[in-house]
């Protein structure tokens, strides 16, 4: 039986999904998108990433928060989009030396700076649109850190939001620092960061960057993950973006992230 090509390119998730989970189980990269049929909206990437999470043998225990670049925003009508975390990729930051995270080779890997929400409460199941306001009462504790941007696919972010989506958000870890006892005395200004790469600053920013600020991250991400019938969790962490830009590494950089009077996190790219 002959298949044409119009037959075989089909957008089909449940496809997807166990390919990009079983790249990064075995921590090697994938050669192009899956099925070479790219998701067509951040709906559609989110079903490839559900189906993920269900396949992922681990508990998820937070979310990150990226942009959507400007120009696609109209098209895809959505200006932030969401990424999984499970508990085996979270870390505390280390005080006895750097903190070693993967690097697929042939993949895609990235370390952002980002300050990050604990949960205080659960969020209701049924509430689907939040304002700031009525975020930041869910704010337990607001902590510093660094996100691992990473994927099996090394052209992740070049293909758009949607195949973002679709790969765990286009995230491989989290290290999360110290907490930021005051934060609610504190303007986003006076919350410094900056990055370096192998010793080189690669960018200088303040909380106040995340467009909104981080509140308006997690107001977003309130209302999108109960949509997905996944609402947040008590003690549940939510990154917030990147501050000061994403960063791409390879095995054998070293990052060091200065959060100012708010610590440090020093971290090493080692191989899959």
């Amino acid at each position: 039986m002959t298949v044409s090509k119009a037959d075989s390119e089909i957008f089909t998730p449940t496809a997807i999904a166990p390919q990009f989970v079983q790249a990064r189980q075995q921590g090697v990269s994938v050669p192009g998108y899956p099925g070479g049929v790219i998701p067509s909206s951040m709906a559609d990437g989110y079903a490839v990433q559900d189906i993920a999470i269900d396949l992922w043998p681990d508990e998820l225990v937070g979310w990150k928060v990226g942009l959507v670049p400007p120009q696609h925003r109209e098209r895809l009508g959505a200006e932030r989009l969401a990424g999984c975390i499970f508990k085996s990729k979270v870390q505390q930051a280390s005080a006895d030396g750097p903190n070693t995270f993967r690097a697929i080779e042939g993949g895609f890997c990235a370390v952002e700076a980002e300050f990050i929400i604990r949960l205080g409460k659960d969020a209701p199941a049924n509430k689907t649109d939040w304002t700031v306001e009525e975020a930041a009462d869910y704010v337990g504790e607001l902590l510093v850190g660094v996100e691992i941007a990473g994927s099996p696919l090394k052209t992740i972010n070049a293909l758009g939001p949607t195949v973002v989506a679709s790969d765990f958000g286009n995230n491989d870890g989290q290290i999360i620092g110290q907490a930021i006892s005051n934060w609610r005395d504190l303007a986003w200004e006076d919350m410094p960061v900056e990055t370096f790469i192998n010793g080189k600053s690669v960018g200088t920013a303040t909380a106040a960057a995340i467009p909104g600020s981080p509140i308006a991250a997690l107001a977003f991400l309130l209302g999108a993950v109960a949509a997905r019938g996944k609402p947040l969790k008590k003690g549940q962490i939510v990154t917030t973006g990147a501050t000061t830009g994403i960063h791409d590494v390879v095995a054998g950089d070293v990052a060091h992230v200065s959060f100012g009077p708010f610590g440090t996190v020093d971290c090493v790219a080692v191989p899959a």
